[in-house]
């Protein structure tokens, strides 16, 4: 009997997740099939592929051996999914698409609004999260980013520039004007990543103390209109928050691309180039305008 890929599957996931459980979460499966599916594939090779420790599952001598073969198989797989995908001619169906949460309400909703009237067979599926999801494995069939892609294959282009602005509430303001160093700074989780408006409040206010970090720019807003400090934001989630104001006082954050990218085989894929051609028409090129009411001296 030939080896189905499905068990291979399952055995991958196992690998990357280390336990039954896990990999049924990532397949989206339950326990007992995960179990069913690695017995199929251990019996088909004759012989135990992992085994329990007490840090979970890990790969025997024989599951090394072929563990490079079955990522091989999975990329074939990938590969094979992504150029049905990629054939012109289907303008139907689900568009995952991934972006930061705040750049996907204040930005990319209308897009996503008029991709949904011109095409109503077309249903995007919107995945809002700050990590950076792999594009050739499927996770997702386009990418919205403020860095550029690094992985091979990618076809990536700048969408815009959006300016950023320093904010904080009313009575913040009030502070900030009273005793500046009393006043603390909301900031991005620069664990994963460098954040040059990060960099730019630091140098404003040194001896300002850390208030609270995230790596989400809604929540960051939030905790602003909440008094708890003032935050770089990006303009267009920052004027769309009533009861923030811009600080101009300080001088100008820097601002930053939007990169748009998806894998080169998904690129005739018609409900994808719909998207763009969208985006291409509505979106500025220079990023969102200023709103008015949102200065302060």
């Amino acid at each position: 009997m030939m080896m189905e890929w499905g068990d291979v599957r399952v055995f991958l996931a196992i690998v990357r997740g280390g336990s039954l459980g896990e990999a049924a979460r990532r397949l989206g499966v339950s326990h007992p099939t995960v179990g069913r599916r690695l017995k199929a594939l251990e019996q088909h090779a004759r012989q135990p592929l992992l085994r329990r420790t007490r840090d979970g599952l890990v790969t025997t001598d024989a599951g090394d051996a072929v563990l490079a073969l079955a990522e091989a198989m999975e990329n074939s797989a990938l590969a094979m999914e992504r150029r049905l995908e990629g054939s012109p001619g289907r303008l139907e169906g689900i568009l995952r698409i991934s972006s930061a949460d705040w750049f996907a309400c204040h930005v990319l909703t209308p897009v996503l609004a008029e991709l949904v009237r011109r095409h109503p067979a077309v249903v995007p599926e919107l995945i809002a999260s700050y990590r950076l999801l792999d594009l050739s494995r499927r996770d997702a069939d386009v990418a919205f980013r403020i860095v550029p892609f690094s992985e091979p294959d990618i076809v990536q282009r700048l969408v815009m520039t959006l300016p950023y602005g320093l904010y904080g509430s009313v009575s913040t303001i009030a502070r900030l004007q009273d005793d500046p160093d009393s006043v603390g700074l909301i900031l991005m989780n620069t664990a994963q990543s460098h954040f040059p408006d990060v960099e730019w409040l630091l140098q404003r206010f040194p001896r300002s103390p850390r208030a609270f970090t995230s790596t989400s720019r809604s929540v960051q807003a939030q905790m602003c209109l909440h008094g708890t400090g003032i935050a770089v934001l990006p303009r267009a989630l920052g004027d769309a928050v009533a009861g923030l104001q811009r600080i101009e006082s300080h001088g100008t954050p820097p601002s930053r691309g939007i990169w748009v990218g998806y894998h080169q085989d998904l690129r005739h894929m018609d409900r994808l180039r719909a998207l763009l051609d969208i985006l291409d028409s509505t979106l500025p090129p220079t990023g969102a305008a200023p709103s008015a009411g949102k200065q302060t001296a």
